[in-house]
């Protein structure tokens, strides 16, 4: 498992390593939501400049907080992903601080080796993985371009080295009606009586849902005084399943129901372009089996766990583009304290974050050293050449 380039890769990883802990801890305590992590994004610019070597850009794909920092000149192009955004209300429930460090200790850690393995390392500051699929966008304005494959890894509760991750679609639904006073109700046409209806005709149509199906829906507006009959309210929806065309299809049957509470109510219904439209990921065998042995020669553990099943990523744009991974490694919490909540978020600052970081910035480095020595991994990155966005692919 270890060799002289990898022991040297492990020290330089060790000498970061204080720094990188500490931006993790800061970003950790500073969430910004997305598309607005300017200084999380500042913060680790500012760090990779500090060591020097790498060549960075700032505000790259139109995104004022998307950055790229590249090191090395070798023939064989590798992203690191550095996911920058909070939840609303949470913080880093998601342990994006765990996530972006560890491609940054990755990437600090591999750079003075480099050019000696023939590689070009791009570390991606990557905003709005939680709403506005940040990847996605970076994808279609050319930031991905020339890269042979991307990596990442994420914390939750479980190590796995390829957890199934779905497709996702969100909408924002909104109904018109009429306000009026409570005191007067023939008058009005009542929007959150809409929604009402539309969640009833959702929860009964789970019933007929796949098992792996999942529909969430979130009332963000809906009435702001009990003697005003509302005239407006707004949903956010969001359906998941292994593929986007299952996705369309339960979508379908979804609208159906949003369609019932406009009828049932006599309000007008208006429906947005998905705000995300993600698909299901697609992983590189070959470099989750590195990953997987690397961690493993870390002390982590990959179980044959019956339910391997995370969320949704834009990760997974990428991963349909160019070979990728995601793998996941574990924070030691009950199940209730998992991704999303305020636990998590602390967690990702504490002691098991920084482990998070070491094993999941270490492994990455590992794993791609390891396929750039490998000439069968390298020759099959790099036969169909570097990634270019060409339009709708």
């Amino acid at each position: 498992m270890t060799s002289p380039v990898k022991d040297r890769i492990a020290a330089e990883f060790a000498r970061h390593e204080p720094e990188v802990l500490a931006l993790s801890r800061r970003i950790g305590e500073h969430p910004e939501l997305a598309f607005e992590e300017y200084k999380t994004a500042a913060a680790i610019v500012d760090l990779l400049r500090d060591h020097g070597g790498f060549v960075v850009e700032e505000g790259v794909g139109g995104l004022d907080t998307a950055f790229t920092a590249t090191v090395g000149s070798g023939s064989l192009a590798v992203g690191l992903c550095a996911e920058l955004d909070a939840l609303p209300g949470i913080g880093h429930g998601c342990g994006h601080n765990v996530i972006a460090t560890s491609a940054v200790g990755a990437a600090l850690a591999l750079a003075p080796v480099a050019d000696e393995l023939g590689l070009s390392v791009r570390l991606l500051g990557t905003p709005a993985e939680e709403r506005g699929a940040g990847k996605a966008i970076l994808l279609r304005e050319g930031v991905f371009d020339g890269l042979h494959a991307a990596l990442m890894m994420h914390p939750t509760l479980k190590d796995m080295a390829t957890p199934h991750i779905r497709a996702l679609g969100t909408w924002t639904v909104e109904y018109h009606g009429r306000t009026a006073h409570a005191s007067r109700p023939f008058d009005a046409l009542n929007a959150a009586d809409a929604v009402t209806v539309a969640q009833v005709a959702v929860g009964l149509l789970r019933q007929q849902k796949k098992d792996s199906d999942r529909i969430h829906v979130v009332v963000k507006e809906a009435g702001t005084a009990v003697n005003v009959i509302p005239g407006h309210a707004v949903v956010e929806v969001g359906v998941r399943s292994d593929t986007l065309a299952e996705v369309e299809a339960l979508w379908a049957r979804v609208r159906n129901c949003f369609e019932a509470g406009a009828l049932a109510t006599g309000v007008r219904l208006e429906v947005s372009e998905p705000l995300m439209w993600l698909n299901g990921f697609r992983h590189d065998t070959d470099l989750a089996g590195l990953f997987r042995s690397n961690a493993e020669a870390l002390g982590r553990t990959f179980p044959d766990y019956a339910d391997r099943s995370l969320g949704s990523t834009d990760m997974a744009e990428v991963s349909v583009h160019m070979p990728a991974i995601h793998p996941v490694l574990s924070f030691d919490r009950p199940a209730e304290e998992g991704n999303h909540t305020a636990a998590f978020a602390r967690t990702a600052c504490g002691p098991e974050g920084d482990r998070a970081v070491h094993d999941g910035g270490l492994a990455l480095a590992w794993t791609i050293a390891d396929a750039a020595q490998d000439d069968r991994l390298r020759g099959r990155l790099t036969a169909s050449g570097a990634f270019r966005w060409t339009g709708a692919q």
